[in-house]
């Protein structure tokens, strides 16, 4: 009983809070997308569950020492890609939104890409504590970019969005873990070199993403439309926005995927700009707590677990506000603690709890 009050004591109280916010509008956003049927969908009741599974699965986490995980980077490795592999077999694999990228379980489905995002982070965290002074020269970045491409290059081939979080958690991972800015340059140039080639092995539908980022004007090509009608309820939402479950681009069915991919479209609809930077302003404290944990951490792999945790929370932000106002290409990235979808929350709280374990154990606690 001592240990859990000097755990609640020492966990980050102002994460939390800003957690409870962010699931209380999650919550409250889904709703309102389902309102004309009754606010409690399908979809709040999966999104509320997803919350107290993710809650529990904090506690555990913070019940054991994150560095347990050193030294586990192989059998990490293995199990993620099993997992990644595993949408491949016949009956338990299967196609959503264009992409193969989900297991079917029957009771509910779960995107493989999610918790392997946590096992990558682990995974790169335990490699770079081992060989950070391999970082200062061209073959050792080389066998970094090595260990992280046939996860990579796997989840590419069916989605091109998560591929894009995973090269962002390693670029953050390796430059906190001291690159050198000369082989990096090296190395940047070489990737551009083989973007042709990736390009022309990309499935279809990606390169109609690609495109229409490059040519938004044609409402034709795959996602335009969608950014348009997305940019249209954020606009028409003004600075104080329509109120809550009154948005009509929403209610009318216009923003695309609302409950996922566009759901601060209707954030901005309902809420306006006040709501929106509302949003952007706990997402930074957020970000900002995480980065007082990486500089207080006792050990500098706990300090890259965290950096990874940062790097694909980052991107995720901005990849998708940036989305839904016409900045970034459609590539179906989810905002994290906002959107729907089980396995998204999950992995989200999964990585909050390792950062809060992290925190936690920088005050000198043990268990």
């Amino acid at each position: 009983m001592n240990n859990f009050s000097n755990l609640i004591k020492n966990v980050d109280k102002a994460m939390i809070i800003v957690i409870g916010l962010l699931a209380a509008t999650s919550i409250l956003m889904i709703g309102s997308t389902q309102i004309s049927t009754g606010f409690f969908s399908r979809d709040v009741i999966v999104q509320i569950a997803a919350y107290i599974l993710g809650t529990i699965a904090i506690f555990v986490i913070l019940s054991f020492n994150y560095s347990m995980f050193s030294g586990l980077e192989k059998y990490l490795y293995i199990l993620s890609l099993v997992l990644l592999l595993m949408v491949y077999i016949p009956g338990l694999g299967m196609e959503q939104f264009g992409a193969r990228s989900w297991i079917n379980l029957r009771v509910i489905t779960i995107q493989p890409s999610e918790i392997v995002k946590i096992l990558f982070i682990l995974i790169m965290a335990g490699y770079l504590n081992e060989h950070r002074d391999d970082l200062y020269n061209f073959k050792g970045l080389i066998k970094a970019g090595i260990v992280a491409a046939p996860i990579i290059v796997i989840v590419l081939k069916e989605d091109l969005g998560s591929a894009l979080v995973f090269a962002a958690i390693w670029v953050v991972m390796i430059f906190f873990a001291g690159i050198n800015l000369k082989v990096f340059a090296k190395f940047f140039a070489l990737v551009v070199a083989a973007v042709p080639v990736a390009y022309v092995f990309m499935a279809e539908y990606q390169r109609e993403r690609i495109e229409a980022f490059l040519h938004p004007e044609n409402l034709d090509l795959s996602g335009n439309y969608q950014v348009w009608q997305s940019k249209i309820a954020i606009g028409s939402g003004g600075v104080f926005g329509k109120g809550l479950f009154n948005g009509t681009q929403k209610e009318l069915d216009f923003i695309p995927v609302q409950t996922s991919d566009f759901i601060f479209s209707v954030i901005g609809e309902e809420l306006g700009m006040i709501g929106g930077l509302a949003v952007i302003g706990l997402f930074t404290i957020l970000l900002v707590r995480m980065a007082n944990i990486v500089r207080n951490s006792l050990d500098f792999y706990g300090a890259l677990v965290v950096a990874g945790i940062i790097g694909m929370f980052a991107f995720q932000i901005f990849e998708n506000i940036a989305m839904t106002i016409g900045l970034m290409p459609v590539t179906g990235i989810t905002l994290p603690f906002l959107s729907y979808g089980g396995s998204s929350i999950i992995s989200n709280m999964l990585a909050l709890g390792l950062v809060l374990d992290v925190g936690m154990r920088s005050k000198g606690i043990n268990f």
